[in-house]
């Protein structure tokens, strides 16, 4: 098989390939033979028709099946082996293909279009200037994470008189229409409820301010108004069957737990860091900044890597895209898509395609590659990231590995780890390559740049 490439500009081409009958007469013989074995025709046994039979009812597809085989190996083969920087997928040539006939053993010509990638300057020196945000930590942060610590590591505490954000349990049975325990009605020795979310307020009112062997009467269909998947869960039921008990319950307080949080205390300060690490409140409230500085520094990097692709995208705005093909390829390539909508969409695509061009150009050039211990050491990152969104800061290392394997199982997880890690070991190198004008801001002016944004 002989394959050509004919360079139409620096972004457009085309690749001819020329399949001699020689190229896949064998592959087309050796498939009907196979499919001859196996074939099941009326007045033969299995495998004993003629070949002739066969090829008159079959040779053509068999034929047109190898041949777009060989085409389509030979053309992608082609393409790797040269290493074209193809964008899109190669689409059969307009005006150019011959008419063929597979009715018959010949020599074939296929003619493709396909699309290059332009070359672009994507170099950074320390004369591009790019601004680097810091969020600024405030007290009512820090305030903030010492109040959700004191939450995350209080305690429930015996009362005896109930308040609205007190435990309620005890002892609940449901009553027929005389006010007495109906005959095999619900009955759950721990139940559990909370007043403050009794919708109905006389309801709440009651309970508030009982003791411990009230009888309360109520009906929990009015008391949660209807709320079906509160009242399941309250009287420990399946939704569908809600409706056979919407009448009244009497409820024996037995118990009456209040959540009180934790102490800014040693003790305390042992549970969220290591034994010894934090000894005083000031401390804690440093290591408090720190904390929420090392979680808002990816907002930073975020920030800077737009701003990155701005300035890049627009360093490439007379870059030339192969801008034909690319919108016939679009609409080849998703049902959806019309003439129009192609049309609207397109200059955010080349944009989004400018940059992905730019990001492999810096990471080939800037030799940055992902290891497997890279992906490892990102996922438990995440983790620990999740972990501290909900108070927890001293996580085990062997429980931070265990999740980090759970999330290495999903292949798209590891995709996106990938490409993640991929993207901070280039945002580290060009922050060391460009000259950063550092500024502090608040986050309602950070959070403030991509409201513009989405202007």
């Amino acid at each position: 098989m002989n394959i050509t490439l004919n360079n139409i500009d620096p972004v457009n081409a085309t690749i001819t390939l020329e399949v001699a009958r020689a190229d896949y007469a064998g592959e087309v013989e050796k498939s009907l033979k196979n499919l001859r074995k196996n074939a099941n025709i009326p007045g033969f046994r299995r495998g004993m028709a003629p070949q002739s039979m066969l090829q008159q009812m079959y040779g053509k597809s068999v034929l047109v099946d190898e041949v777009n085989k060989l085409v389509t190996n030979g053309l992608l083969n082609y393409i790797k082996e040269q290493k074209l920087n193809v964008l899109g997928e190669p689409l059969p040539a307009e005006g150019e293909q011959e008419a063929l006939d597979f009715n018959k053993l010949d020599d074939y010509k296929f003619t493709f279009d396909i699309a290059l990638a332009p070359q672009i300057d994507a170099k950074l020196t320390k004369d591009d200037k790019m601004p680097y945000y810091t969020i600024q930590v405030t007290d009512e942060m820090i305030d903030r994470q010492v109040e959700s610590y004191k939450s995350n590591f209080g305690t429930y505490n015996s009362a005896d008189v109930v308040e609205e954000k007190d435990m309620v349990k005890g002892l609940l049975i449901e009553l027929d229409e005389n006010g007495e325990a109906k005959e095999d009605g619900l009955r759950n020795d721990d139940a559990v409820l909370m007043p403050s979310f009794i919708k109905d307020e006389a309801v709440k009112a009651a309970f508030i301010g009982a003791q411990q062997s009230t009888v309360l009467v109520f009906n929990p269909f009015k008391a949660y108004e209807g709320n079906e998947a509160e009242i399941a869960s309250f009287l420990k039921i399946k939704k569908d069957e809600i409706e056979r008990h919407t009448g009244d319950f009497s409820f024996e307080i037995r118990d009456i737990s209040r959540y009180a949080q934790a102490e800014l205390n040693q003790e305390l300060f042992d549970k969220i860091y290591d034994p010894g690490a934090v000894t005083s409140e000031e401390a804690l409230r440093e290591k408090v900044k720190e904390s929420i500085a090392a979680q808002l520094n990816p907002e930073g990097d975020y920030k800077f890597i737009l701003d990155v692709r701005n300035f890049l995208i627009e360093k490439a705005a007379d870059v030339q895209f192969p801008d034909a093909f690319l919108k016939r390829w679009l609409l080849a390539s998703n049902s959806d898509r019309t003439p129009e909508t192609v049309e609207t969409d397109y200059p955010r695509i080349i944009e989004d395609l400018k940059f992905h061009l730019i990001k492999e150009q810096l990471l080939k050039e800037n030799d940055i590659q992902v290891e497997q211990d890279d992906i490892k050491e990102y996922a438990k990152r995440a983790t620990r990231v999740q972990f501290a969104q909900y108070g927890m800061s001293n996580v085990p290392d062997d429980l931070l590995e265990n999740y980090a394997q759970e999330m290495l199982k999903k292949e798209e997880t590891v995709r996106n780890l990938v490409d993640k890690a991929a993207e901070d070991k280039l945002i580290a190198v060009l922050k060391e390559q460009v000259t950063l004008e550092t500024k502090e801001v608040t986050a309602e002016e950070f959070n403030k740049f991509f409201e513009q944004n989405t202007d």
